[in-house]
């Protein structure tokens, strides 16, 4: 692996049919890679719409295996750019049986391995358990031609046992699609308060792991599709942080976005030489961890 690497994240807003994101996705990573980007990081469920926000079953004809028709897309635009990219699907294991899943793709269009999403939330307007089984992979980095990726998928983002679990297996930078936003009714100032907390806990991660983190949310106002609540506001602000936490790139909050950053695996060892947070693990200490609670 080469000591520096341009990635990209995208940042778009979603509508409903798969084909039309797949056309908006696949313009998005050209420019990426024009741009020389060789890692790519797409949106959490980047096809479609966020369906989560009502619990129906005919959502479930969203699912696709993998791989699919979106494998069968992607895999072929990886290889033609030459880039790895990493996408995340709406996986249909089996009858009853689904995923939130990323899928990696090597720059020759295979697929270099896949994560399904460990922690599922279930929260008005992300009502995730109703279609999604918890990931069986475990927190497993995908070794690919840029480097061991850490791939996480949104929820995930806010539990510093996975990101330290990924590091601790030898990833060296983190990954997280995602789709949240804001409930429209909150106040200015409680929406601020959420994304600036998103935005931290991530960031803490780089720190407390000394490895880049990659962000990539969608944008755009989705209604609920049962008229029940005001629909959801995705917040943007896709970023990259290097191993102190550091912003290197930040989007903004409304518009589509390709966010290039160049990273200096470099860093991430001298960062680690001073800041040698893994040699210091109290692994003796931990048993605990593995507790729900103690009572």
């Amino acid at each position: 692996m080469s000591s520096r690497l341009v990635v990209a994240c995208i940042q778009h807003a979603c509508v409903d049919g798969r084909d039309a994101n797949l056309a908006t996705t696949a313009a998005l990573v050209r420019e990426a890679a024009a741009g020389g980007a060789r890692l790519v990081l797409l949106q959490e469920l980047h096809t479609g719409p966020y369906f989560c926000q009502v619990e129906d079953v005919a959502c479930f004809d969203r699912a696709e295996a993998i791989p699919g028709p979106s494998c069968e897309f992607l895999g072929p635009l990886a290889r033609e750019l030459g880039i790895v990219l990493v996408a995340s699907l709406f996986e249909r294991r089996a009858p009853g049986l689904y995923h939130n899943t990323a899928v990696v793709f090597e720059r020759d269009g295979s697929i270099a391995g896949r994560y399904r999403k460990m922690h599922i939330p279930d929260d008005p307007a992300y009502y995730e358990k109703f279609y999604f089984t918890p990931g069986d992979l475990g927190f497993t980095p995908i070794d690919t031609s840029v480097g061991r990726l850490g791939v996480l998928v949104c929820w995930d983002q806010w539990y510093p046992e996975a990101a330290r679990l990924m590091a601790l297996a030898g990833a060296e930078l983190l990954l997280y699609p995602t789709a949240i936003g804001w409930d429209p009714r909150d106040t200015p100032a409680e929406q601020a308060r959420q994304r600036e907390a998103w935005i931290t806990v991530q960031r803490a991660h780089a720190v407390a792991n000394g490895v880049p983190v990659l962000v990539a949310n969608r944008v755009g106002h989705e209604p609920d599709p049962g008229a029940q609540g005001p629909g959801i506001r995705f917040w943007g602000h896709s970023f990259v942080a290097g191993p102190q936490g550091e912003f290197i790139a930040r989007a903004g909050d409304s518009e589509p976005q390709v966010l290039l950053a160049e990273l200096d695996f470099g860093r991430s060892e001298d960062v680690r030489r001073i800041w040698p947070f893994l040699r210091d693990r109290r692994i003796d200490a931990y048993q605990d961890l593995v507790r729900r609670y103690r009572d």
